[in-house]
């Protein structure tokens, strides 16, 4: 059977959207800060149509679970979620961080890569990747951490360097004790996320859960501000 699966992403400034119906992969995406919930849907409405397809017909719903901005998490979840339940289709929540380094490896072929997101706040949303026997292992787990804490575990090889993370702190690069390479990959894409999406994982739209990483903001306060 031909499997077939929508992904939608809205995580980072990025908005995307991706249709799989087996090898094939039909997405949309655009760079649209503060315009996600203006463009998603009709994204979604027109990979369908490409496709040939109603969300009946689909055999699940994949979603960008984070990390990345707060609010872009939950337009993504919240969206995904009423998706699956107008279709009754299972969910499966792909890490943002683990979808830009099948980015990396679907662009250069690179098996090791270095995540990094600007989490504002002097932080990283950071993981360290390797694909082994074809599968993305996090040789770091995910974590939201100042760049003068970060550390990596050394392996062999060129490590290529993802996500907004490295144009935030350029010097980042510099002080891991690794080769690295940077690549073309800013942000997560939902073109990638279907490919890592696997129904065995799939949850019920109800329990279809985030990863913030993050568990509280602090505000610095204003003058005046209590």
């Amino acid at each position: 059977m031909t499997l077939k699966l929508l992904a939608v992403d809205t995580a980072t400034e990025n908005c995307s959207v991706a249709l799989r119906i087996g090898d094939q992969v039909i997405h949309r995406s655009a760079i649209a800060p503060r315009e996600h919930t203006l463009k998603v849907l009709p994204m979604v409405d027109e990979v369908l149509a490409e496709g040939g397809l109603t969300l009946n017909q689909l055999d699940g719903l994949a979603f960008g679970r984070g990390p990345g901005s707060f609010t872009g998490v939950r337009i993504g979840i919240g969206i995904a979620q009423g998706l699956a339940f107008g279709a009754d289709l299972p969910m499966v929540g792909v890490s943002t961080l683990a979808a830009m380094a099948q980015a990396v490896y679907r662009t250069t072929g690179s098996e090791q890569v270095l995540t990094a997101i600007d989490a504002r706040m002097d932080e990283l949303y950071w993981a360290q990747y390797q694909r082994q026997n074809g599968i993305w292992q996090a040789i770091s787990p995910e974590a939201v951490i100042s760049p003068e804490h970060l550390s990596v575990q050394v392996q062999p090889g060129v490590w290529h360097c993802a996500g907004t993370g490295w144009q935030a702190y350029p010097e980042l690069a510099g002080q891991l004790k690794l080769e690295t390479e940077t690549s073309e990959i800013l942000f997560p894409d939902a073109r990638d996320m279907v490919m890592l999406a696997t129904l065995s994982e799939g949850v019920a739209a109800e329990n279809a859960e985030p990863t913030y990483l993050r568990d509280k903001v602090t505000w610095k306060k204003l003058p005046g501000r209590e």
